[in-house]
């Protein structure tokens, strides 16, 4: 795994690692793909007629939103709390869905601010770090749905061909775990 980027950590703290310009561009498309989709466009505009409420709960963070999202990669990155629960999840998705999601735009939006579009070396300060961690967790798990990992993922890519249009995406998922996991350890 050599030519794979991968973290180490850097001798004046942080962390370091080197992509080259095909990892660069796949991580900042996936990252990219991510901060689209969580990002709330389906809000509506507020105006000066919205009642004095609304404009109280957009400014407290509360969110319209009580039920699990309908796309399964949405809804794979903003689940349910309570399983069990409905009552309970609309009400916890209400107040914590707009922050998420905003959490999750500026975790890869500091992925996309420190990783150059070409390629090169990557320095990052442990909270830097930190957000490459989440960013990559979210990329992960949004190709996990497409890709349809589950416990018994690793018996299933056995049977899968080359031809298969998932195979390509399975070595994405599987570089982008070891990146993880070069990061988490550096850290560590």
């Amino acid at each position: 795994m050599s030519d794979l980027a991968g973290f180490r950590p850097a001798l004046t703290g942080g962390v370091t690692a080197r992509f080259g310009a095909a990892q660069a561009s796949i991580v900042r498309s996936l990252v990219s793909q991510i901060i689209e989709l969580v990002s709330d466009d389906d809000e509506p505009e507020r105006t000066g007629t919205q009642p004095a409420q609304d404009d109280l709960a957009a400014q407290l963070g509360l969110s319209d939103n009580e039920e699990l999202p309908a796309d399964p990669i949405l809804a794979r990155l903003l689940p349910d709390a309570y399983a069990d629960d409905p009552d309970a999840s609309a009400e916890f998705r209400r107040y914590t869905e707009i922050s998420l999601r905003s959490g999750k735009v500026a975790a890869a939006q500091t992925v996309l601010a420190t990783l150059p579009e070409s390629g090169g070396k990557v320095r990052l300060k442990t909270e830097d770090a930190q957000a490459w961690l989440r960013a990559l967790n979210d990329v992960r798990l949004s190709l996990g749905v497409v890709l349809g990992v589950t416990d018994d993922f690793d018996d299933q890519l056995e049977d899968l061909s080359e031809d298969d249009p998932r195979a390509a995406y399975v070595g994405v998922y599987q570089w982008l775990g070891y990146l993880q996991e070069s990061l988490v350890e550096s850290l560590a």
